[in-house]
């Protein structure tokens, strides 16, 4: 447990591996997931290392299975995932694995390339077989018993100038073709303007879509002839269709001639699609075999790759047959770690056993704190701030209670933390199937991810909800209202600002059993200022609370660190600055609310209650309060000697200022004055811990921060001020502005519940004031749509709204009285972290 609350210690040490068992061995280790190696050749260049053909060769395998992947997507085959993670496979079966790569995608591409060819053949047979039935048509047509020929040469000859020629023994030539229909108009005006309007055009559309054989879209093209006459528009014509890349066919002119041919080319037509079938079955049959395989492969390749970059981070003795190589662990996982090498070993046949060995470094060690899928959430939030620094105190146990808990303050509703916990519980009721579908939505991954949290903010929500007695905006009465009042119900319920005197009223003793008195459900006015003095007390008291607890962690990050003179020139004035004043001032409203009450006559009755606003300000202040015993019956303090108490207070409190400001430099220059002056006294081999101790007895320097470096240059003196300076500053204000923080507590909560009583009465309430079945209808859309705003706007907005207020109170107000995290996280060599997310190498 103690790595719950502190991050693990962790060691660096310093691996000796044999040539042949190194690749078995860094398999093992990235099973294990707990090394973290370092880069011991910073140096050299990616493409010079030892291992960097290896990785070239897992590159061009794993371009070869991202092809083979987009082929099998392109078909819409399902690729087997049965969950399980093979093993790396050893290097030998490199070899094998390029073999079967390398035949899987010629025989793929050799496939694609002969259906692509019979496409393209089949698409031109096609557009030939449309263009004789097109054309059939406008050589069909007759004009005055001419042939069409003749009738187009009419058509282009014209006026006096061509009227001395013989129509009929002029013939027009022809082209004949398929164009994309888009392209058709501009295409026709070309051939107008180009021609100088002397040839005649003539189109149809073909009505199926065609698929282009290159990339397999379908498009949509038109036939079209164009007569002409003459060589030179011959030779423009086809110079238009080939820049508007329209494709020409040639088209017989006699009728039996373009019969035999539409024969000919329906024989072809068949022929190919059989052809095409089977093409289509075999790439099929391929792409089914290779999708059994395919996510195993991509498994194998990546942790063959993850192993090669990592082995491209050792470095090689001078006999070229042992790796070296340097990494963070776990202390308490060294065992562990030594297993597995010893497996890796008998894995490859060595017979040389690998050697681990612990260094001593002054480097700081990277901070690792062991979480489960329940605390894992809690703890990445606390990682979104900042990574704690080594061996500091970890925020994330407390979180797991006190951040749900704050949330439901804000967010305390019966009904929505009801839907909040319902949905979170269907999360974690589905963990696994909802895991296993692996959706690339980002949105989803970052509620799935805090699934625990959502639960446990729904469930606290619950409980504050019954707290404030509020479902939905409206009370349960489950064990009858405690109050008992004189006037009758129509009194109460038609007169909106009428108001109660306690004393008057005949009331049971003692209090409602659990929560808030649903009486107040008929008092909205005075509802609304009850609920804020009660919320806005609370709030403080809760921020008050959560501040010190705050502090007194960081008392444990200085008694572990073996810091005293931060305990006493730091966490002494700083608990002493915010206990004499605002726990003071939450004592205060305990005792408020104990000692004055309606019942009380005299100067503890409900009417000569001081304020704690004014009577906190008064004593800040040291303002004399004139009061009279013999005149005034209420007493501006609420027991006696608080007058000279507070006076106490204030001054010790004003006392820890400078002493936060002053003593720890003043002392800091002390030290390294009377270390100037002493001797260096000797320190005999094995004896180095307690010559430390001893150096640190005489108190010679400040000892080192959390996760600050073994070895620092001693800072200015003029730093060391400045910078106690601003922490004093940031301390002292701090803590009045981080108290007025915790006010968001309650105008949360309150604006959370005027917005779900304003929804009930101008929405659901519209429904619920129908009579009959015209009435049931209504109801039925306005449900509806109050059950769309309710989910949309308080439970998903307000929550979230409250989530990030929530956040800020503990990284701002409650992590900055301990936490620093100026670390760096352990980051160990796993095959889970590689294989989970796709394209990622261990260099990564």
């Amino acid at each position: 447990m103690g790595s719950l609350f502190r991050s693990e210690e962790m060691t660096l040490c310093q691996l000796f591996l044999q040539s042949e068992a190194a690749y078995a061995c860094v398999s093992e280790l990235g099973e294990l997931g707990l090394v973290q190696f370092r880069d011991l050749n910073p140096d050299v260049n990616a493409f010079q290392r030892k291992f960097v053909n290896e990785v070239r060769r897992c590159d061009e395998m794993e371009r070869k299975l991202r092809y083979l992947e987009k082929e099998i997507k392109k078909d819409g085959i399902p690729m087997l995932d049965t969950g399980d993670s093979p093993e790396a496979p050893q290097p030998r079966e490199m070899i094998d694995l390029e073999a079967t790569f390398e035949k899987l995608e010629n025989e793929l591409r050799e496939v694609n390339q002969n259906a692509e060819a019979l496409k393209r053949n089949f698409l031109e047979l096609t557009e030939l077989k449309h263009i004789l039935r097109k054309t059939q048509v406008f050589f069909d047509e007759q004009e005055g018993g001419m042939n069409t020929t003749e009738s187009m040469t009419r058509a282009l000859i014209t006026d006096e100038s061509r009227a001395g020629n013989a129509m009929g023994t002029v013939q027009l030539g022809f082209v004949a073709g398929v164009i994309l229909r888009e392209r058709l108009p501009a295409f026709e005006r070309m051939l107008w303007r180009a021609c100088r309007g002397n040839v005649f055009l003539r189109q149809a559309m073909i009505e199926s879509p065609l698929e282009d054989p290159s990339n397999g879209d379908n498009v949509y093209k038109s036939v079209f002839i164009i007569f002409f006459q003459g060589d030179q528009l011959k030779t423009r014509v086809k110079k238009i269709c080939e820049g508007f890349r329209a494709t020409l066919y040639p088209c017989p002119e006699a009728p039996s001639d373009r019969r035999e041919m539409a024969m000919g080319v329906m024989t072809r037509i068949e022929d190919l699609n059989t052809v095409l079938g089977q093409t289509q079955d075999h790439r099929h049959r391929v792409l089914v075999a290779a999708a059994k395989n395919l996510k195993n492969w991509f498994v194998k390749v990546r942790k063959i790759k993850a192993i090669y970059h990592t082995l491209n981070l050792f470095n090689l003795d001078v006999t070229q047959k042992c790796l070296i190589a340097e990494c963070w662990v776990p202390v308490l996982d060294i065992e562990t770690i030594q297993i597995a090498l010893r497996r890796g070993t008998e894995r490859s046949g060595s017979s040389v056993p690998p050697i681990l060995n612990r260094m001593q470094t002054f480097e700081n060690p990277p901070t690792y704190n062991r979480t489960n899928k329940f605390t894992n959430a809690f703890q990445a939030l606390i990682d979104a701030y900042g990574i704690a620094s080594y061996r500091e105190m970890n925020p994330a146990p407390y979180t797991i209670i006190t951040f749900p808990f704050l949330f439901s303050v804000m967010f305390g509703d019966l009904g929505h933390g009801m839907i909040m916990a319902l949905f979170g519980l269907w999360m974690v009721l589905k963990e696994k199937p909802l895991a296993a579908k692996k959706s690339d939505n980002e949105i989803w991954n970052i509620f799935f991810g805090g699934r625990y949290i959502i639960f446990l903010m729904g469930c606290f929500s619950m409980y504050t909800g019954m707290i404030y007695n509020d479902l939905f905006s409206k009370s349960v009465n489950i064990f009858g209202s405690h109050w008992r009042i004189n006037y009758n119900t129509s009194t109460v319920m038609e007169n909106k600002v009428l108001q109660l005197d306690p004393k008057g009223i005949d009331y049971l003793q003692y209090p409602y059993p659990f929560g808030m008195d649903p009486v107040w459900q008929v008092a909205p006015l005075n509802k609304i200022i009850f609920q804020n003095a009660y919320k806005m007390k609370i709030s403080i008291i809760f921020g008050v609370i959560h501040m010190i607890f705050g502090v007194l962690v960081g008392l444990c990050n200085h008694r572990y660190f073996k810091n005293k003179m931060a305990i006493y020139c730091e966490f002494i004035p700083q608990i002493i600055f915010l206990v004499f004043l605002f726990f003071y001032m939450v004592i205060m409203m305990f005792i408020k609310w104990v000692r004055f009450s309606a019942a009380n006559d005299g100067p503890f009755s409900e009417n000569c209650a001081p304020s704690i606003l004014i009577t906190f300000i008064n004593m800040v202040l040291q303002k004399s309060v004139d009061w009279d015993p013999e005149k005034d019956v209420c007493s501006p303090y609420m027991f006696s000697g608080q007058g000279p108490l507070q006076t106490f207070l204030v001054l010790v409190a004003v006392i820890c200022i400078p002493w936060m400001l002053l003593a720890k430099p003043i002392l800091i220059m002390r030290s390294r004055k009377e270390a100037h002056h002493q001797p260096i006294v000797p320190v005999e081999n094995g004896d180095a811990e307690n010559g430390l101790n001893a150096q640190n007895a005489i108190g010679s320097e400040v000892a080192p921060a959390a996760g600050a470096p073994g070895h620092e240059e001693e800072e200015e003196m003029s730093e060391i001020f400045i910078h106690q300076g601003i922490h004093t500053i940031e301390y002292v204000l701090g803590s009045i502005s981080h108290t007025a923080s915790y006010l968001r507590l309650w105008a949360l909560s309150l604006a959370h519940a005027q917005l779900s009583e304003v929804l009930w009465n101008m929405v659901l309430q519209v429904g619920l004031k129908q009579d009959g079945w015209v009435g049931g209808v209504v109801l039925w859309a306005v449900f509806a749509f109050w059950a769309i705003l309710t989910v949309g706007i308080l439970v998903l907005m307000e929550g979230l709204s409250a989530f990030l207020h929530t956040l800020r109170l503990h990284w701002v107000e409650f992590q900055s009285k301990f936490y620093s995290g100026l670390g760096y996280a352990f980051q160990p060599f796993s095959f889970e972290t590689i294989v989970d997310v796709p394209g990622t190498t261990a260099e990564e």
